[in-house]
Formats: C-alpha cells, structure tokens, sequence
C-alpha cells in the first residue's frame, strides 16, 4: 500500500515540476538564427544577425534571445550539425534557412519552425514558412495595378533560362486571364530580333515608309506637313498590347527595355512593369525609359531601416536582412498571441499583420505581401 502511495507521489511531484519548467521555458522566447556566419556567404550571415540586432531592440523584451548558429551554404552537414545544436539549445522557432536548396534538411526537423527570408515558394512547406517578396504577391500587386490602368491586353515577358521552370509553375498557381506570354533569349544579339517579330516592327517600318511615299512627290502644303510629320517617326501603327511585365533584372532587364524602345513601343500608349527590383538606382541611367513600375516593400521604411542600420553598425545592410528583421517581429507577436509557438499553425492569423516590407496577410496556408506600386521618375522613386 505504501510503495502505491510513493508512486503516486512522484507522479505527482514529476507532472509538478514538469508544469513549473514549462511555465519557466514559456517565459522565454528563444529564436534561433540559421545563417552562414563564416565561409564566402558570411557577410550575408553577419548582416542578418546584425539586423536581428536592431529588431531586438525595437522588441525590448529581455525575454526574447537569440542563438545564432553557422550553417554554411548548401552544406548538408553542417546545417544538420547547427539544427541538431539549436534544438538541444532549446530552441523551438528559427529564422532560416536561407536558400531553398536547404529546405529539404529543415523538413527533417518536424518538431521545430522555420521562417525563411526565402522567396520561392510562398506556401506553408510542412514545417516551413517563407517571408521573402514572392513571384505570387508581386504579380497579384501588379495586376491590380494594370486593371487600375485600364489596360486590357498584356504581355508577361520572362528569359529563358535556369529559372524558367520555376517562373512557369509559380505562373500556374496565379490567375492570369488574357494574359499573353513571350519567352526570350537571355544573349541581347538574339533578343532584339525576337522583340521586333512581337512588336511587328519589320510591318510597321514598311507602313510607314509606305505612308510616305504618299506624299514625297507633293508639293502641296498640306503633303508638305504630313511628311514632315512622318518624318519624325520611325515606324507607324500600333502593337497589339497595352501593357508589358517584365520578368528580369540588372542588364537583361535593360536590355529588353532598349530592345522595346528601339522597335518603336511608345511609352504613351504603353504601360512598362517588372518586379521588385529592390530600389536599384543604376535603373535611373537607363535613359531609354521614362516610366518603369513595379511592386515593392515600403520604400519609406526600407530607407528608415537602412539608415538605422548604417548608423549603427557603419555598413550598408544586405537587402534580404529586412525580411528577417520582420520575421523576428512576426515570431514575437505570435508569442505574445498564443503564449507560446507549438507548430507552424501558430502564424495562420485571421488578420493582417504590418510589417517593415509592407503588410502580410495569411490565406489558405500560404503567406501574400500587400507591397505598393512605385516608378522611376526623374531619378526618384515615386509611390503610385
């Protein structure tokens, strides 16, 4: 009867101390950081730990901790080894991986949470939730812009390169009615021969050599305004659309846009978009190009935080920091929600949640950003 007695005690005094350590671990909130902290990627890795830094201190809690750990890049070993660690550390929610190469490593850990800066993929991957600028949320951005607009024939133009598979499944999942697709060669040599069969510019160089003809042995005033007319054109006739989405960057992306110039698309009547291009200004010397749009994060916070990161640290952070600076902000908000973070479950929230990059909404298991439309103009970038 005793040795019953004993028994039942320690049961009790176990789920007991059990509750009390719980209580106490619930009382922290412990985020682990998966980068590369040492290698040829660490200056990425050092610039997310540092912007973990600033967002520590916007949170002032002093229950909030961050364990970082070295995962390399796309080194199976050494990322196990850093998860394995991080787990033992007592750790339940991490920022990373980065790459999408890694993802399959994290999956191996069912037990913890992951919120990449990744932007491949915008659905909740077991495990996984990825915050980065989504090919979905900036062609979701862009086509409300377009109807906005008014424009109703479009073209989506994309390179055909190592990333046309991913750019046509991502293109699968978005609705895209009357949308017209055009695949080009990245070499600029060949690009400006398949732009001008879209634009028909052969066509329309004829019609106008054509249109002049009408008139050169005119010596009546009114053949006389009409060449002078057609003589500042280059080609006559419209193209069949309206509106263009760029898929591209750097210099591929400026070669399509002086290959549209040079074949005569006007820039009145044609509406020019790409994606999130991430506030490059080498764009403003691209003389070719009044008016470029495209979808972004909140231009005034991105500036904001960069300034506070400079001032803080005297370098200039990488772009993908910001993401992580709000994946703190997201994981600590859920913390404070829920009380503690079990599953990936715990981000499916009903509202909308502000962020540094712009505003997150959570649907259907995967995560949209609301990002705004800007536009280059007289070396600026203008909000729409």
């Amino acid at each position: 009867m005793k040795s019953k007695i004993y028994l039942l005690l320690f049961y009790i005094l176990f789920i007991f101390n059990s509750n009390l350590l719980s209580d106490e671990n619930n009382k922290f909130l412990k985020v682990g950081l998966l980068a590369p902290l040492s290698g040829p990627y660490s200056e990425i890795g050092n610039s997310l730990l540092y912007s973990l830094q600033l967002a520590l201190e916007e949170i002032n809690d002093k229950n909030v901790i961050i364990v970082p750990r070295d995962s390399g890049f796309n080194d199976e070993k050494k990322i196990n080894s850093a998860i394995s660690d991080l787990k033992s550390s007592g750790v339940k929610v991490i920022i990373g991986p980065i790459a999408y190469e890694e993802f399959e490593q994290a999956e191996k850990f069912s037990d913890l949470i992951f919120i990449s800066p990744s932007n491949i993929s915008p659905e909740f991957s077991k495990n996984i939730m990825s915050i980065g600028i989504s090919l979905e949320s900036q062609l979701i951005a862009l086509m409300e812009f377009i109807k906005k607009k008014k424009k109703t024939k479009t073209v989506l133009m994309y390179p055909k390169n190592e990333y046309q598979e991913i750019i046509e499944k991502k293109l699968k999942k978005v609705n895209l009615a009357n949308i017209k697709i055009f695949k080009y060669s990245p070499n600029p040599e060949v690009l400006t021969g398949e732009i001008e069969v879209l634009t028909n510019y052969s066509q329309r160089k004829r019609n106008l050599e054509l249109r002049k003809r009408m008139f050169e042995d005119k010596e009546d005033d009114q053949s006389k305004k009409e060449l002078e007319l057609l003589d500042q054109l280059y080609t006559l006739g419209d193209v069949n659309f309206d509106s263009v989405i760029i898929l591209d960057f750097g210099n591929n992306l400026k070669s399509v846009l002086t290959s549209l110039v040079y074949t005569d698309v006007r820039q009145d009547k044609v509406l020019f978009t790409t994606i999130n291009q991430w506030f490059d200004e080498s764009i403003f010397y691209e003389n070719s190009i009044k008016n470029l749009y495209y979808p972004s994060v909140n231009y005034k916070e991105f500036r904001k935080y960069n300034i506070r990161y400079f001032e803080k640290f005297k370098i200039y952070p990488n772009e993908i920091t910001i993401l992580a600076y709000d994946a703190l902000g997201l994981i600590y908000y859920a913390w404070q929600k829920n009380g503690r973070i079990n599953s990936i479950n715990n981000f499916l929230f009903k509202n909308k949640i502000k962020g540094k990059i712009g505003t997150f909404s959570f649907k259907n298991g995967k995560v949209i950003q609301e990002l705004d439309i800007y536009k280059t103009e007289n070396k600026k970038f203008v909000k729409f």
